[in-house]
């Protein structure tokens, strides 16, 4: 296949050489590779690229980070079983295979960023532009590069690494290099990226990374690797940066917030006609039904789109009483199932004391991305990849790891005020074991619907015990899922490497555990 590949690529080379001046000179009406990579504007432009993937990242890894967990389940849609449907559903019951296309598409968007952060790293020491600029542009590159690496490697283990601008067909078939090879570049390039990068110059932000983004990614690599006192170290250096909460939880998900002092790294939406660049998770996320008007004040046929990332039970029960993240997080619509199994929503109801309307049936949603907007499916909201609330937490974690639990309570119990007030439901166990549990649990609740709990889950490694008692549940309760669903074992904590990579490139190697 590789001397398939390039001899496509010398014969598209050798088909244009009879042309010697064609080969010479770049087209002079239009940008090209040549003439493109000159300016700071060009390379701003490079960079914006380079942070468009992560959308399509997001809007994949709520399936791969989320319902892969005990946090959400789907939507059994018996009426569909085309495979967009089954592809999704797998990935929640642990019956996914190599030719996935959702745990596909998170490999190959964070591929597509890494490509475009090393066309700007390799092209921008040719350029002359001002050198602040330069130290910038390549402070965001390498964070990037480092961002979209942390996640593959969590997700596949080993990969290829590429650190270079792919230029011929060759240097597109590398083999997977070891878990460490790819952190220890990751490490590199954030600390790079710390080092070049500025503090935010103002809230709210811009969006793009700073060194607070750079160093909350170092913090959770190192906590990751469990190098508890390096993360504690650059977690404290957070607060000088001008971080802090908001002071009420649901505040933090208003678009009227987007950015703040809360915020360490979100990707960027936004609603209108630009094309491609607005958000639609809350009709991803609400029951299939043929009119969203109850919930989202728009007229919106959702069945074929919505039914996913629904709230478990298992998720609800998790949140103490008075916790008003609850409230802010999670809501019931209200209506009746037809004979197609799908959804008439007659009410939109707050969860916190609910009680259903005789003849009627509750379905629960996440509620934190519900926000005004005017057109169905093109919404404002961004999505929090880092808050300060997660560096209090990773905190809290590291230096309890340390057996430094009363300083741990400190950061915990900050998270948890804003919660339930100031002193109402302070933790005070000091006991590590015990305050671990604790801290997870806060995780849980704090950080719910952001994509976190399967890497915590990972991280802490009670990913197999918790996701194999939680199957069982799951198959006691739906009679649709099959014998081999939760099958959670130690190779199930990777995704396959996509069949599609494997068959260009027949020497990468498959993760254990799934048909080679």
């Amino acid at each position: 296949m590789k001397k398939i590949v390039y001899s496509l690529f010398i014969l598209a080379v050798t088909s244009t050489s009879c042309n010697k001046s064609f080969i010479a000179l770049s087209p002079e009406d239009s940008q090209s590779g040549m003439t493109f990579y000159q300016t700071e504007a060009h390379f701003r432009q490079a960079l914006a690229a380079a942070y468009a993937p992560l959308r399509d990242v997001l809007v994949n890894d709520f399936y791969t980070a989320e319902m892969r967990t005990d946090n959400t389940h789907y939507e059994y849609y018996e009426v569909n079983r085309g495979t967009a449907y089954q592809y999704r559903e797998n990935i929640a019951d642990f019956t996914d295979a190599p030719n996935n296309a959702y745990t596909n598409a998170v490999y190959f968007h964070c591929y597509k960023g890494i490509s475009r952060a090393n066309i700007v790293i390799e092209r921008l020491p040719l350029a002359d532009i001002p050198e602040e600029a330069r130290v910038d542009i390549e402070g965001q590159a390498k964070f990037l590069r480092a961002f979209n690496y942390f996640r593959l490697v969590r997700y596949f283990g080993g990969v290829p690494l590429f650190l270079k601008e792919t230029k011929v067909a060759e240097d597109a078939f590398l083999l997977r290099s070891s878990a460490e090879e790819v952190y220890e570049q990751i490490i590199a390039d954030a600390q790079e990226a710390i080092d070049k990068l500025q503090v935010p110059a103002d809230f709210p932000q811009t969006g793009e990374a700073t060194k607070g983004a750079a160093t909350m990614l170092l913090a959770e690599v190192y906590l990751t690797l469990q190098r508890y006192p390096d993360a504690e170290s650059l977690l404290k250096t957070l607060p000088a940066m001008g971080y802090q909460l908001l002071p009420e939880y649901a505040s933090v998900f208003s678009t009227a917030n987007k950015n703040s002092r809360e915020s360490i790294f979100e990707v960027q939406y936004r609603e209108g006609a630009q094309g491609g660049q607005q958000s639609d998770f809350i009709y991803r996320f609400l029951p299939r039904t043929a009119n969203t008007t109850p919930i989202t004040g728009v007229q919106a046929n959702n069945i074929t789109a919505g039914g996913w990332n629904t709230p478990t039970e298992n998720m609800i029960a998790a949140y103490e009483p008075d916790d008003t993240r609850l409230d802010a997080s999670i809501a019931i619509a209200e209506g009746t199932y037809n004979a197609s199994n799908v959804f008439a929503i007659t009410a939109n109801k707050s969860i916190v004391g609910y009680t259903p309307a005789p003849g009627t049936t509750s379905v629960p949603y996440i509620k934190k991305y519900l926000n005004p907007h005017s057109i169905a499916s093109n919404t404002d909201d961004n999505w929090p990849v880092y808050r300060y609330a997660d560096a209090l937490l990773l905190l809290a974690e590291a230096l309890n790891e340390q057996n430094k639990s009363n300083e741990a309570l400190l950061f915990l119990n900050e998270v948890r005020d804003r919660a339930f007030g100031a002193g109402i439901s302070p933790v005070t166990i000091t006991d590590q074991d015990a305050l671990r549990e604790a801290i997870a649990h806060e995780r849980r609740v704090e950080l719910a619907f952001e994509n976190h709990r399967w890497f915590d889950l990972l991280r802490s490694g009670k990913a197999v015990e918790v996701l194999t008692a939680y199957g069982i549940a799951q198959k006691e309760k739906y009679n649709y899922l099959v014998p081999a669903s939760y099958e959670v074992t130690a190779t199930r904590l990777l995704y396959p490497i996509p069949q599609s990579e494997r068959e260009l490139n027949p020497d990468l190697t498959q993760n254990p555990g799934y048909p080679f």
